[in-house]
């Protein structure tokens, strides 16, 4: 009844930001004035969310390093590798597409000054280097993200030595921290509106357009990694057709996921089709729940394409070396997106303070992949999903061959 009920809730609030986009839209085409005046509530949504996301991003990284189970089977080892590539892949694949058709953003804040200039790899490094050693609670104040990492990566490891009535404790922090942002993400139908309605006053009816062509390449750099490259991993692990596998996996997985929107609340869904294809539930039982935190090709692509338009928008040159250094923080930041709806749009600024983008463009820009997240987070939680038990499946049935052609 209550996985009912949370389905119920996330399918209503996906139907509620559509009639938000639809009522800011129609309220901008009438009324200038009204939508200028609505559009307070999209700043108090932007607001709340650069509040809260700091918060958000220390506590989850401290609870997940700390509760990090060491010891796994060889098997386990081989499925969080192949998670942790196709991850990266789609970064990959975003960045080259994100290149090839750059995307960039009409931003309602004139406040579009980079805090700093990196003009090189060693310079951004530097940058770096520097964020990180800022003191934990100015980091939590300016929203230094790189800072709240490191600080949250280092309290983890050091609570991994702690009781299990101590990490019971950090785990309730955590699920208090995201009980929070559930709740403020209920209002984002309300946000959304103002934010659609006051940009459309300021900007023009032509915004949509860049809004469809940012969907259009999020999108399509999703199926890319779906169709094409996840098969492709397959085919090499198991040397057959990877397709019939590959699309048993977007049917029953992707599809439920794709209305759920919750990698977590599809656990069970994936668990289900891990005992009809008959896997070893010694492996699935452990490295389906891991997927559901650390298999985020879907994730990875939105941080990627979102903060590449910021960077096209404020005019950001990136030469190869720094475009490797993105690729891997993003990879990285794709890995911790996992534990609320829409996570990875609040990982957007780690991402942008490296590149000295304000946080308040940033938000701005978590704003926008919160207007096109109807589609955007519910295809990526479906790719997301469906990799998970693709590549344990994928595993487990080569490990079945491999034992019967030993037998044999």
């Amino acid at each position: 009844m209550i996985k009912n009920n949370n389905k119920n809730i996330k399918n209503s609030l996906v139907i509620q930001i559509f009639f938000g986009l639809i009522f800011g839209i129609i309220l901008a085409w009438f009324s200038k004035n009204y939508a200028m005046a609505i559009g307070v509530f999209g700043d108090l949504f932007v607001n709340i969310l650069k509040s809260i996301s700091p918060l958000l991003v220390l506590v989850l990284t401290i609870t997940s390093v700390a509760n990090y189970n060491e010891g796994q089977k060889n098997n386990i080892r081989k499925i969080v590798i192949l998670y942790l590539l196709s991850t990266f892949s789609a970064v990959i694949i975003a960045l080259i597409s994100s290149h090839l058709i750059p995307q960039t953003l009409t931003l309602p804040s004139t406040n579009t000054t980079i805090t700093t200039k990196p003009s090189n790899t060693l310079e951004i490094l530097r940058t770096l280097l520097m964020s990180m050693v800022t003191n934990p609670i100015e980091s939590l104040m300016k929203a230094n993200y790189i800072s709240i990492l490191l600080w949250g990566i280092s309290l983890g490891f050091a609570f991994r030595h702690s009781s299990n009535t101590t990490r019971s404790l950090l785990n309730d922090i955590a699920a208090a921290v995201t009980q929070l942002v559930h709740l403020i993400i209920k209002f984002a139908p309300i946000g959304i509106c103002g934010l659609v309605a006051s940009s459309l006053a300021l900007t023009g009816f032509s915004v949509l357009q860049q809004y469809a062509d940012l969907l259009s390449l999020l999108l399509g750099c999703m199926f890319l990694i779906a169709l094409l490259f996840n098969p492709l991993i397959v085919w090499y692990i198991l040397r057959c057709n990877p397709y019939p596998l590959v699309f048993t996996c977007l049917r029953e997985s992707g599809m439920t996921a794709f209305f759920t929107r919750s990698s977590a609340a599809n656990i069970p869904v994936n668990i289900i089709l891990a005992k009809k294809l008959n896997l070893n539930p010694e492996t699935y039982t452990v490295s389906i729940p891991i997927g559901a935190n650390i298999s985020m090709p879907g994730a990875s692509i939105t941080i990627t394409v979102l903060t590449l338009a910021a960077i096209h928008t404020l005019g950001i040159n990136l030469d190869l070396s720094t475009t490797i250094l993105f690729s891997l923080i993003a990879s990285l930041c794709a890995c911790g997106a996992s534990s609320i709806a829409s996570g990875s749009l609040l990982l957007i600024p780690v991402i942008c303070h490296v590149f000295g983008i304000p946080n308040e463009v940033a938000m701005q820009v978590v704003a926008i992949g919160f207007i096109i997240s109807i589609l955007q987070d519910s295809a990526e939680t479906a790719l997301n999903s469906s990799a998970a038990i693709l590549f344990t499946a994928a595993v487990c049935m080569a490990e079945k061959r491999h034992k019967l052609n030993k037998n044999i």
